[in-house]
């Protein structure tokens, strides 16, 4: 494909996306979803946006904040209608396919706050090759994060 052409695909592709904080947010499923907040609060520093339980308890919506970041959850709910095909890591021999990853500014800071809160270390902190310190773990429902202390978008794209 011509440059010109590839320029102009480029273009249109990011034109989608709207100019707001973050255009990309995970959203993840707990069976304890009220548990999960309260641990991603203490252990990460997540704030709550927004909490929307349903009357048996379970939470049909939340919005946690990360600095100028969020992640959407909600509670396992099978006989929900529509519900999407997904699995939880329990049931996958603890696999995961996509791991968020925070950015923070105190590695280290945050590694103890998370080991504090029982959180089941992965890969532990270490410095890494691309620059700062990182670690990924469990939480206790055996989904992984990954924290560290580099920044994509302070570095340039390589050519």
């Amino acid at each position: 494909m011509p440059v010109e052409g590839a320029l102009w695909q480029y273009a249109r592709m990011t034109s989608f996306a709207k100019n707001c904080r973050a255009t990309v947010i995970p959203g993840l499923r707990y069976r304890d979803c009220p548990a999960a907040i309260e641990w991603l609060c203490r252990a990460f520093g997540f704030e709550q946006k927004a909490v929307y339980p349903n009357p048996d308890g379970t939470i049909a919506h939340a919005e946690l904040r990360f600095g100028n970041g969020m992640i959407m959850l909600g509670s396992v709910r099978p006989d929900a209608p529509g519900v999407l095909p997904f699995a939880q890591p329990e049931e996958i021999g603890l696999r995961e396919t996509q791991v968020p990853y925070l950015i923070v500014s105190d590695c280290t800071a945050i590694y103890q706050t998370a080991k504090d809160a029982g959180a089941v270390m992965v890969r532990d902190l270490a410095e890494m090759d691309y620059g700062g310190r990182a670690f990924t773990c469990r939480d206790p429902e055996g989904h992984l994060w990954s924290l560290g202390e580099y920044d994509p978008w302070e570095h340039p794209s390589p050519a």
